[in-house]
């Protein structure tokens, strides 16, 4: 479970390196969050590189008494196989070597350029020690990636149904609303601070951010928590905090948005203190060369045309952006993070195939 590795990366340092890849521990640490290990592996030393990205660390598995085998036994019962992180996205990474295998063999080991594997132990975390960092250490040596595709779970129910090229982004804030204590009786003698901040709360949840992008759903803001942590009836708290979390597409960013926060709450009045933390910004890579052979390459293996879409949460794709063309496609989301977290054993080597034939396209340009 994130961040321990519990050997992960070892087990895919094997694999890779029995196929020739040069393979790179990167660990990580800042104070405050967890070591992290990742591993960059490269197979081919020049020509483009086209890079699969991916993440082995895993969330935790819950109830572990309403697993029905065991979370980390990758048991393969009737036509799939179980176990945290078959579907996010341990699944997908194994597509990535399977694929990178037969590519290599139905060349005789010769290859047209580099493919090369970025795989962190810290996306379903803070996500501060692993992809972000690895790309700039990557960058200063001078390593180049040319192309990208992260194999997180994009398909809600069939594969072959959804192609991510970009992201929401996301950004949390924590308000606290600063009044005077006092006895109820005597409301002149305080100042309550719980008027004020529902005023607040009210100004973002009352007015729509924008109405949707040609590549983005509406923006949304959602209140997660409001706490006044008062236990007496006669008592006007000193102070009322509340947190939300702001999901925006490519018409904000995170300094538009606190200035529209800022706005707000000082149109209210009253002293307040406004903490935020923008995990990802919003970002888009146009419909174009590498979307277009990822489209190609899934409707060739499933017989569907898929989506280009820019829902659901962030991914490790926003700092890849960065430094080249990216996109995502993967398994079925549908069991992710769920107890008894599955992938069927034909959707495997489908998506398998599916790489395959990206790397094919890719390189046959």
């Amino acid at each position: 479970m994130t961040p321990a590795d519990e050997g992960a990366l070892n087990v895919l340092q094997q694999a890779l390196g029995a196929l020739g890849f040069r393979c790179t521990r990167l660990p990580f640490s800042e104070p405050g969050t967890p070591d992290v290990d990742n591993l960059y592996a490269r197979l081919g030393e020049g020509g483009r590189n086209f890079c699969f990205a991916g993440h082995s660390d895993v969330v935790p598995v819950g109830d572990r008494a309403r697993w029905t085998i065991d979370p980390f036994g990758a048991t393969v019962s009737g036509d799939a196989l179980y176990g945290r992180g078959a579907a996010d996205m341990k699944g997908a990474i194994a597509a990535f070597i399977a694929a990178s295998a037969r590519f290599k063999a139905a060349r005789g080991g010769a290859l047209p350029g580099s493919i090369s594997l970025l795989i962190t132990g810290d996306e379903e975390g803070p996500s501060i020690n692993g992809t972000k960092k690895m790309l700039a250490a990557l960058a200063a040596k001078g390593e180049t990636l040319d192309a990208c595709l992260v194999g997180e779970p994009t398909n809600p129910t069939r594969l072959g149904e959804m192609i991510k090229i970009g992201r929401r982004g996301s950004l949390s804030g924590w308000l606290r609303v600063m009044g005077t204590q006092g006895h109820t009786a005597y409301p002149h003698l305080a100042d309550n601070p719980i008027p004020r901040l529902v005023r607040m709360l009210s100004a973002l949840t009352e007015n729509t951010l924008d109405d949707g992008t040609p590549h983005f759903q509406p923006s949304n803001v959602q209140v997660t928590s409001v706490d006044v942590g008062n236990p007496a009836t006669n008592v006007i708290p000193a102070e009322a905090r509340a947190t939300f979390n702001i999901r925006f597409n490519d018409r904000h960013s995170g300094k538009s948005l606190e200035a529209w926060l800022r706005r707000a709450f000082d149109a209210v009045g009253g002293a307040y203190e406004l903490n935020l933390q923008v995990s990802g910004e919003a970002f888009l890579t146009p419909p174009g060369p590498l979307s277009s052979l990822i489209a190609r390459a899934s409707k060739t293996v499933t017989g569907l045309e898929p989506e280009l879409s820019t829902t659901g949460g962030t991914s490790d794709a926003r700092f890849i952006k960065d430094y080249c063309p990216v996109a995502e496609f993967g398994l079925i989301g549908q069991t992710m993070h769920k107890v008894d977290e599955r992938v069927s054993l034909a959707d495997l080597e489908a998506l398998t195939r599916i790489y395959l034939a990206v790397l094919e396209g890719y390189f046959a340009r």
